[in-house]
């Protein structure tokens, strides 16, 4: 089975647990956050998949995202980013945000970093009970062309 067929498969499971169907639509959108390969906004999303209605790919993307098949990232400007859940890409990353342009790059942390945030979600659950299953890591300031621009 290849990537791709094994992510269908993994949304189909998802929504199916659900109590969804994985529609054309869905698929189309799935398709087009793995071609992006990066946190994309609604309208980067719909220039993938043109002839996608805005309201439909707002109504498929909730249904994705509460069916942990697909992450809505905050962001610091009008529009949330959207990407593949990392259960389906297998890559764990964290992000950069830029708090002018919007722009979302994926980076990866040091080995010893992501072992210090794992000690820190064990630490967390020992002091409070609370039971960490994962974290997210964005920072937040200028992309290099923003900052250019800012100097």
């Amino acid at each position: 089975m290849n990537k791709t067929n094994a992510v269908h498969g993994s949304v189909a499971q998802r929504l199916e647990a659900a109590g969804q169907r994985y529609t054309s639509g869905r698929r189309v959108l799935i398709d087009a956050l793995a071609a992006a390969g990066k946190p994309v906004s609604l309208p980067e999303l719909l220039a993938l998949v043109p002839g996608t209605p805005q309201s439909s790919a707002y109504r498929n993307l909730a249904v994705l995202s509460e069916s942990g098949a697909v992450q809505r990232l905050p962001s610091t400007d009008e529009f949330g980013r959207f990407e593949l859940a990392e259960a389906l890409t297998g890559h764990h990353h964290h992000h950069l945000q830029c708090t002018s342009c919007g722009l979302v790059t994926d980076i990866e942390l040091s080995d010893s970093l992501e072992e210090v945030l794992r000690s820190t979600e064990s630490s967390l659950t020992k002091q409070t009970g609370f039971a960490v299953t994962s974290h997210l890591v964005s920072f937040e300031g200028l992309c290099k062309a923003c900052a250019r621009r800012a100097q």
